[in-house]
């Protein structure tokens, strides 16, 4: 962890406002130069927590809880990731169904 004694914080951000980017897998908040700050997850899980502009000198404190970064390389499902109202029971296909009789109805392709 740095010492963050020294450094001239513009704000402290709480974790949830900021917005997660998966394929970068960093966090990012704007900044009033309109950029924005970000903070790596790995950064994160070695329990950093300031997010820097790269367009400018500000930076923020994230407030986050240590818990919820495992150490680990596999990262489990965040609880807002999983969405009950969608499940694969509501789904629905196009495909042809079996016939009246339990037979399956055939289909003709031309080449």
């Amino acid at each position: 962890m740095t010492d963050t004694s020294s450094l001239s914080i513009y704000d402290e951000i709480e974790i949830e406002d900021m917005t997660y980017d998966p394929a970068l897998e960093i966090y990012h908040y704007p900044c009033p130069c309109g950029d924005r700050f970000e903070i790596a997850i790995a950064d994160l899980r070695d329990g950093e927590e300031i997010a820097v502009c790269p367009s400018c000198s500000l930076m923020v404190r994230v407030i986050f809880d240590v818990v919820y970064f495992p150490s680990s390389a596999l990262r489990p499902t965040p609880p807002w990731a999983v969405s009950p109202a969608f499940s694969s029971s509501s789904w629905s296909d196009d495909l042809p169904k079996e016939g009246q009789d339990g037979a399956a109805t055939s289909i003709a392709v031309q080449a």
